[in-house]
């Protein structure tokens, strides 16, 4: 019998999860694009692959926001806020560190949980891990999206997916059965298309150099394998081992991951201590400041500018920020989430729009040194130079941070290119456009 459904709230969003095993360590499956925590058990495939990992960890499983048992909810297919469901899951069964294990689209989740929470993870492990879509803009892409719209949870579009992606099920009625209800209960035609958006527009490649725990890299077969061997050789120390078999898809069709596993948690040691970090950084400044203090005396303007601070401060603890720094009238601050360190700039605009006052700020997201409650590195500097690009009322954010934040429902305005002093090469700049 399988375990029992529990929910864990990230806001009024529940998430289903189930967690079965007892061993010494924790090991979160991330799903892929879809997941149904009943329907999955009830297929010897998945059965006997939870099973296998549950004799050997304690194994937490989870439908993510949108799919299978779990609430929708906004924004569902932004990496971010999929990644803090998963957080708010393993702090509802008590985890304060695990072992990652991500396939497809959800190595995705997976790696950006990695580099921006490293102090809870002991170890990542990505299966046919393709950290971006070379053509996720192109108009092929976007005819595969309508028709995917159109087919989803078809047989003739189920089958047409196996033909590609896991022969060995079509083969089979009974599997091909099978995996045409696994897309119908796992998510319906349109939050599989917003998930595939997404998926197609994300790119975390500028993430991977980031991650700093122990990584362990699975392949199979010839589709995408050169992605995620080159993936590989993105993330430091990766280490990386190619299965047997021709699927792409079914992680469960590889008994020997859970020997993979084993042997690479068994290599893991005492744990790690993280000093870098993935951090959105946000600058915020006045503008026209000096002439708005000589205008209203050195008494006025200190209140203005306390009232602005207050304000700031107010928008910071509203979105999880953390003020590290305040120089003048200027605001400096760090964020584990780029779509919520945007959201917050444009609230901070709002918010003193009534004092007469005019912003803009700058977002960029990469590694950061921690030192002590500070961070420093090479992202705060580019971050600071985006903000210097922006202009009053503007938030302008790197083209790292737009493509880290697509199914959030935030759009951009290209800026197009340019230099940012004291840092190499050129540098694609979006003005957003709506938060």
């Amino acid at each position: 019998m399988e375990p029992d459904i529990r929910y864990a709230r990230n806001g009024d969003v529940a998430i289903a999860y189930q967690v079965v095993g007892s061993g010494g360590t924790d090991l979160v499956l991330v799903p892929d694009f879809v997941s149904n925590l009943v329907y999955f058990w009830e297929t010897h495939y998945w059965r006997e692959f939870y099973d296998r990992l549950a004799r050997s960890f304690r194994l937490i499983l989870f439908d993510k926001r949108g799919t299978g048992l779990s609430d929708r909810g906004a924004h569902f297919p932004a990496l971010e806020t999929r990644m803090e469901d998963m957080r708010v899951v393993l702090d509802a069964v008590g985890s304060d560190h695990a072992v990652v294990f991500g396939s497809h689209d959800g190595g995705r989740m997976a790696a950006l949980y990695a580099a921006t929470y490293p102090q809870r993870v002991d170890g990542l492990v990505l299966f046919q891990f393709p950290p971006h879509y070379e053509h996720g803009h192109s108009p092929s892409a976007r005819e595969e999206l309508r028709r995917l719209r159109l087919l989803w949870g078809t047989q003739p579009y189920a089958d047409e997916m196996l033909s590609q992606a896991c022969p060995t099920l079509l083969r089979s009625e009974a599997d091909r059965l099978w995996f045409a209800n696994c897309l119908r209960v796992g998510a319906s035609p349109e939050v599989a298309y917003e998930l595939n958006k997404a998926f197609f527009e994300n790119d975390l490649r500028e993430v991977l150099p980031v991650i700093r725990v122990p990584t362990l890299v699975l392949v199979r077969g010839e589709v995408e394998a050169d992605i995620s061997r080159a993936s590989a050789r993105l993330i430091p120390e990766a280490r990386l081992v190619e299965l047997a078999g021709s699927d792409y898809w079914g992680t469960f069709l590889s008994p020997e991951i859970a020997d993979e596993l084993e042997g690479f948690v068994a290599g893991l040691g005492a744990g790690h201590e993280a000093d870098t970090v993935l951090a959105t950084i946000l600058f915020t400044d006045l503008v026209g400041s000096t002439a708005r203090a000589a205008e209203l005396g050195d008494r006025r303007w200190r209140e203005l500018l306390s009232e602005h601070h207050a304000r700031t401060r107010r928008e910071l603890l509203r979105y999880r920020g953390i003020e590290l720094d305040t120089a003048g009238d200027g605001f400096f601050a760090r964020f584990d989430a780029p779509a919520r360190a945007i959201r917050c700039a444009c609230a901070i605009r709002e918010s003193i729009a009534d004092l007469g006052l005019d912003l803009r700020a700058g977002l960029h997201t990469g590694e950061c040194e921690l030192l002590d409650d500070k961070v420093a590195g090479i992202a705060v500097s580019i971050g600071a130079r985006v903000a210097a690009q922006a202009g009053v009322g503007e938030v302008f954010v790197s083209q790292t941070v737009k493509d880290l934040v697509a199914g959030s429902g935030l759009s951009f305005v290209d800026r197009g290119v340019a230099e940012l002093k004291g840092v190499p090469g050129e540098w694609r700049l979006y003005a957003v456009a709506d938060a």
